[in-house]
């Protein structure tokens, strides 16, 4: 169990049967009325943010999540295969549960997936990709004024604003929690 005072960011905790993470807090004690605990949560399996003001005392049971790591198969047109690489059990997930991630990940490339009893609910790619440009107009000469960036297109199919330097066929590092280009290789 977890009291609501003791909330701090990254604690989850489950309320009303669903799992929830603290994303920001703060301990309020007013001039007059009890102190009470202003919380920004997130639901784990819907991603809806919420705000609401706790008792201190009020008391919820700590949500267990698991995480994974496992490697990410292929597709077959309308679910996504992962594969536990401790007892290569495979796992099948649909769209929804994969749509951040699945943008920066090739085949072959292990990726976390939390769990929630037994269930899982989110995938995450590695912070750091390496993938191939596929399309990017040729930069302009003379059209840098500052920081001029362009449109390209990776072989997983994300698309990545780059530098006029950056042509098809190079290889990017591109930063999977901001989608921002890093370097070239």
């Amino acid at each position: 169990m977890v009291s609501a005072g003791d909330f701090r960011k990254g604690v989850t905790f489950e309320m009303d049967g669903e799992p929830y993470v603290v994303l920001d807090f703060q301990h309020v004690k007013p001039g007059k009325g009890a102190a009470f605990v202003r919380t920004k949560y997130k639901n784990l399996k819907t991603g809806a943010i919420r705000e609401d003001a706790f008792n201190p005392s009020d008391r919820f049971s700590r949500a267990h999540i698991e995480t994974k790591e496992m490697q990410y198969l292929y597709n077959d047109g309308e679910l996504y295969y992962f594969m536990d690489n401790e007892t290569f059990e495979q796992i099948p997930l649909t769209y929804e549960e994969v749509e951040d991630a699945i943008k920066y990940l090739k085949e072959s490339t292990n990726a976390m997936i939390r769990f929630y009893q037994g269930k899982p609910f989110e995938v995450e790619a590695p912070n750091f990709v390496e993938l191939q440009v596929t399309e990017t107009e040729p930069g302009v000469r003379g059209d840098t004024a500052s920081n001029v960036t362009k449109m390209a297109k990776v072989e997983t199919g994300a698309i990545v604003y780059v530098p006029l330097f950056v042509n098809e066929g190079d290889i990017i590092r591109i930063d999977t929690r901001t989608g921002e280009y890093m370097s070239r290789k």
